[in-house]
């Protein structure tokens, strides 16, 4: 069974940091992409940023220069390092795994619980 938990999401103020952490199952870490995505009340799921099993990044606009995206293979873990928080910011934020088609022809794509983060004005 595939399991995804994340923590370390909280209350910060306007210019703060904050680090999640999302703990992974450890025959699927490093297979297929892992990324974060955000939901704010109101608001559709957007994502935040991906990392590839080799490593290779990607950010939404709105993070790049603020936010960086990691794993650490060893301890199954990926990170989001989230610094200059604002506002708008402030959402549930989710850890998802996408596996590939040639690793599975059941489910492919895998959520955490969530970890809420709120950035105060």
């Amino acid at each position: 069974q595939v399991q995804l938990v994340e923590s370390g999401g909280g209350l910060v103020q306007a210019g703060g940091s904050l680090r999640l952490s999302c703990a992974a199952s450890g025959w699927i870490f490093g297979i297929g992409v892992m990324g974060w995505f955000r939901q704010a009340p109101g608001k559709q799921r957007e994502l935040v940023a991906t990392i590839t099993s080799s490593g290779s990044t990607a950010y939404t606009d709105s993070v790049k220069g603020r936010f960086t995206i990691s794993r650490d293979s060893p301890k199954n873990t990926m990170y989001l390092e989230m610094n200059s928080l604002k506002p708008e910011d402030t959402a549930v934020y989710y850890c998802n795994i996408k596996l590939p088609p040639w690793y599975t022809s059941g489910q492919r794509d895998y959520w955490g619980q969530g970890t809420q983060v709120t950035v105060s004005s």
